[in-house]
């Protein structure tokens, strides 16, 4: 049963991926699987996109687990979180533009955790005169992280998927103020 549900959700994260309004239906065709079957594990469109939310977040709070941000400045350690993010940024790019719609509310509560880690890091860059004072720290790392998602959804929309993972490392600490220089040097250091 949990191996029906997990490929529901692969299914329903590539689906939704290249079309964020299709319905249970056009989920259950993509998995094999009839309507009543998607039903059954996810009563709702809603409770698809929450389990889709939470996976997203497990795996987006484990790459930043990695990261042990005490030992490194708070630019190395934001450019490490980025390269590691990146390839699930492709996966998940459309919890963006769900978060828009209707399902914003559930999915900001879910990923506040995240969102609290992140701003904990930009207030110890700003601490320690890695990152800029212009913006508070958790409005900096909203806006820094949502680059990286932006990023990814425009390079996959514009079917070129040719960025690599420099383009959100330097354009992250560039919003962040890092200069670009040292920008630079973190992003080629995990290209």
């Amino acid at each position: 049963m949990a191996d029906t549900r997990e490929r529901i959700l692969d299914v329903a994260i590539r689906v939704l991926g290249t079309s964020p309004d299709a319905g249970m239906g056009e989920i259950a065709r993509a998995a094999g699987v009839v309507r009543r079957t998607v039903y059954g594990y996810f009563p709702s469109r809603a409770d698809l996109v929450r389990a889709l939310t939470e996976r997203a977040v497990n795996e987006i709070a484990a790459v930043l687990a990695r990261g042990d941000a005490a030992d490194a400045p708070a630019d190395s350690a934001w450019a490490d979180f980025i390269s590691r993010l990146w390839p699930l940024v492709h996966r998940y790019r459309v919890l963006v533009v769900l978060r828009r719609g209707e399902f914003g509310e559930d999915i900001h509560a879910l990923l506040e955790p995240v969102e609290d880690s992140l701003a904990d890091l930009v207030r110890q860059g700003q601490d320690d005169g890695s990152f800029g004072r212009h913006l508070p720290a958790g409005i900096l790392s909203q806006v820094a992280w949502s680059a990286v998602f932006t990023i990814a959804d425009s390079d996959l929309s514009s079917g070129s998927g040719s960025l690599g993972v420099s383009a959100p490392i330097v354009t992250s600490l560039l919003l962040l103020g890092v200069p670009e220089p040292r920008a630079r040097s973190l992003a080629e250091a995990r290209s």
